[in-house]
């Protein structure tokens, strides 16, 4: 199998590493990775100015764009052959709920999937970054499950591993997105100059974290595995805002 990797940490990210030393084992290899963390991006495109790749001592190639730009980069202009699946990651940190809304690792595959090419995004759910071991070991037997039964049509998944060792592990389970509470405000602060910046301020705590949500599965040490779809539309409220336009 070929196999395209990306991420949102950045070219130099020890999830990337554990990722491409993972995949090398089972098939053909190509990383395009962003020149810097590129975390929260989401799935933006770089329109403004031409974008360079160039490769790492590693042998990783690196853009300096989003992570978006790198798979559409690399499967409309880089690869002579179509790669057989998208991986992003592993990123250091989960992509829970409405976090996907945000994450570069999720646009990273997300663009792959809009390609028409299977693709996953993994995160690490833990601060600390101990255990991408353990994100690895589950990505290996998410192949074996493929190689099992490969995927007919393209799918975008997006799958969260508890920051704990393998052994401890409790399976897997398919999931829908848990909601978060709101935000917390924004952190003023001044700069060395006098002047008031602004820090984004840290996510909310879980709202919808019961069982079946990606939220619940890795409270109980389970991996979560949320298969996403792109279809925005609001279909349930299709007949009130025609009713409200027409009515």
């Amino acid at each position: 199998m070929k196999f395209l990797i990306s991420n949102d940490d950045g070219y130099f990210a020890p999830g990337l590493a554990m990722l491409a030393q993972t995949l090398s084992s089972h098939g053909e290899i190509i990383v395009v990775a962003p020149e810097q963390d590129r975390s929260g991006a989401s799935n933006s495109l770089t329109l403004d100015r031409p974008l360079r790749l160039r490769q790492s001592a590693s042998g990783f190639n690196y853009v300096n764009g989003t992570p978006t730009d790198c798979v559409h980069l690399a499967v409309t202009g880089l690869l002579d052959e179509r790669p057989d699946m998208v991986f992003a990651g592993i990123n250091h940190g989960a992509n829970a709920g409405e976090d996907t809304l945000y994450s570069g690792t999720v646009a990273a595959a997300t663009e792959g999937f809009l390609l028409g090419i299977p693709s996953i995004a993994v995160s690490l759910a833990g601060h600390s970054g101990e255990h991408f071991a353990t994100a690895g070991r589950v990505v290996e037997d998410l192949l074996a499950h493929i190689r099992r039964k490969p995927l007919t049509t393209p799918v975008l998944l997006n799958v969260n591993v508890p920051d704990i060792p393998y052994e401890m592990i409790r399976g897997m389970s398919v999931t829908r997105l848990g909601r978060r509470h709101q935000a917390e405000p924004v952190i003023k602060a001044m700069n060395p100059r006098g002047e008031t910046v602004y820090w984004v301020g840290p996510v909310g705590a879980a709202q919808d974290s019961r069982e079946g949500t990606d939220f619940w599965a890795l409270a109980n040490n389970t991996v979560s595995i949320t298969p996403l779809s792109l279809d925005l539309t609001a279909y349930g409220q299709l007949d009130g805002i025609n009713t409200w336009l027409h009515g």
